[in-house]
């Protein structure tokens, strides 16, 4: 299945589970991959391989198309964020349950809460978000909890924003007014976005835009949050590598308050 076909699916119906003869396959259950004789070169590399069902499509048709993360993927958690070429499509046919006794792989923490770091690092204080999140990366958050330096990857943070997280905290230069390297923690209302009437720039990145584009496509952003901080400069007409001073500053303290969220966030169940 090629990604054009992959994204046609996508935008089918989901069900939880599916009959196949007297077994009842449900998401989260564990699978032996059985491909038909005759298919093509990876239902040879994929026979016999036992992976996770991710999820279960219907099609146009009305054919149930179930996708499956192998268990021996070393990306895939990339397959549980929905990522082509981490995820494979069977027929429920095609597919044998497996008792709790045929495994012992470790369950994967589907994460619920994105942090986004926001910037151009060849505009001074603007790579600011990129800063926070090198400095989270290292430091490490806990299990739950995606970490991406998205840059000026604008229409990476739209589909990002497609796949369900409880939280997204972006983080990011947030010129306010106020003293440079002054920190906000701001919920940006999403009732009061303008329409997605302007195309996305590939190659920039603009928060508001990107919100009011996932919003058109209807994604699930059920709670967004910014963590902005007041820039000294965005580095002029011929730009400029590296944080001012009282930006720099603030880095460690951003990323102490994106901590704070996360953990007080999880501990809301």
């Amino acid at each position: 299945m090629n990604e054009w076909e992959w994204q046609l699916l996508e935008d089918k119906t989901s069900v939880d589970r599916v009959r196949v003869g007297d077994t009842e396959l449900a998401v989260g259950d564990r699978v032996r991959l059985l491909p038909r004789k005759g298919g093509d070169v990876f239902d040879l590399a994929l026979a016999g391989q036992n992976a996770l069902i991710e999820s279960i499509e219907q099609d146009y048709e009305g054919k149930v198309h179930v996708c499956v993360v192998l268990d021996d993927d070393p990306g895939r958690d990339l397959g549980l964020l929905r990522q082509p070429g981490h995820r494979f499509f069977f027929d429920p046919a095609e597919l044998e349950l497996l008792s709790a006794r045929e495994f012992d792989v470790p369950a994967i923490v589907r994460p619920r809460i994105l942090v986004a770091g926001i910037g151009n690092i060849f505009l001074g204080d603007d790579s600011f978000g990129v800063e926070v999140v090198r400095r989270l990366t290292d430091k490490g958050l806990p299990d739950g909890v995606r970490i991406v330096d998205f840059g000026i990857r604008s229409l990476d943070l739209v589909y990002a924003l497609q796949e369900g997280y409880e939280t997204t905290i972006l983080v990011d230069a947030c010129p306010r007014g106020q003293e440079p390297g002054t920190i906000y923690v701001v919920e940006p209302d999403l009732d009061a976005l303008g329409p997605a009437d302007d195309v996305v720039d590939s190659h920039g990145m603009n928060p508001l835009k990107v919100l009011a584009m996932a919003k058109a496509m209807n994604a699930p952003m059920n709670k967004i949050l910014l963590v902005g901080c007041e820039p000294a400069t965005l580095g002029g007409d011929e730009g400029h590598m590296g944080l001012s001073e009282p930006v720099a500053a603030a880095v460690d303290e951003a990323a102490t308050i994106v901590e704070s969220l996360v953990h007080k966030l999880l501990k809301s169940d």
